[in-house]
């Protein structure tokens, strides 16, 4: 694995989930996997299986009545367009990775779900998904030039949240972007996501640590609940890494 690919690095041994890798991509990766996995992770992974097609076919188009959620997608897309690869980690099904790829980025996806992943490898079968979890990413220090977190660092406990600020920081280059989308509420509270146990997370507190961890905020968009969504105020962060 050479060129241009940014997975072209070996699979550390003992890793929980086995290669798979998808034959119509670019390049043809290892999984991006975590050791050890723990039981949070699994747990997150086996919930998510349960309920993959489910979940796929209910967030399909969803996308099309949010112009908000994608002017702040847009607006990622422009800073990062000719930056390098840029990931979606924690991608369940790919529509977010397949919406920026049509936004001009060089976009692949990492999810802790073999089941989303293998629908998101069938819907589309042009962009690079694999199996791993965010936090323990198979990838060189810098190797990207984005990473989308959309709605997906909600479900990681609290106390891991500056573990995960600090992996996406190592994979990022000088300059890279991260765009974050959660769920926002003060104070710091856990809820019922229906799949597996997410939180919802002041702004500010979130944007604090990701500061700490090298991130410099760009800018936010925090907008209220639609008529069906749950009904909590949407945070999103747009940031560099300096």
């Amino acid at each position: 694995m050479t060129g241009n690919c940014p997975y072209a690095r070996q699979q550390t041994p003992g890793r929980r989930f086995p290669v798979k890798a998808n034959p119509g991509a670019r390049c043809r990766t290892p999984a991006l996997v975590s050791s050890p996995v723990t039981d949070h992770l699994r747990a997150t992974a086996d919930a998510y299986d349960a309920v993959a097609s489910l979940y796929t076919e209910m967030a399909r188009n969803e996308l099309d009545d949010l112009p908000l959620d994608r002017a702040v997608l847009a607006a990622f897309a422009e800073l990062a367009r000719g930056a390098g690869p840029v990931a979606e980690l924690g991608c369940g099904s790919g529509r977010v990775a397949a919406h920026l790829r049509d936004l001009g980025l060089d976009m692949s996806g990492v999810d802790l779900s073999p089941a989303l992943i293998e629908l998101a490898r069938q819907e589309y079968p042009d962009l690079r998904f694999e199996i791993g979890s965010m936090d323990a990413l198979d990838l060189a220090d810098g190797a990207l030039g984005g990473i989308v977190a959309w709605y997906s660092v909600i479900h990681a406990p609290p106390q891991e949240i500056p573990s995960y600020f600090a992996e996406f920081a190592r994979v990022l280059a000088p300059g890279g972007h991260l765009l974050l989308g959660f769920f926002e509420g003060e104070p710091l509270t856990a809820f019922d996501h229906k799949v597996v146990t997410a939180y919802r997370w002041p702004i500010d507190e979130l944007a604090k640590l990701a500061g700490e961890a090298g991130f410099a905020e760009v800018g936010r968009m925090l907008r209220e609940a639609r008529e069906g969504e749950r009904p909590f105020r949407r945070g999103h962060l747009l940031m560099t890494r300096g």
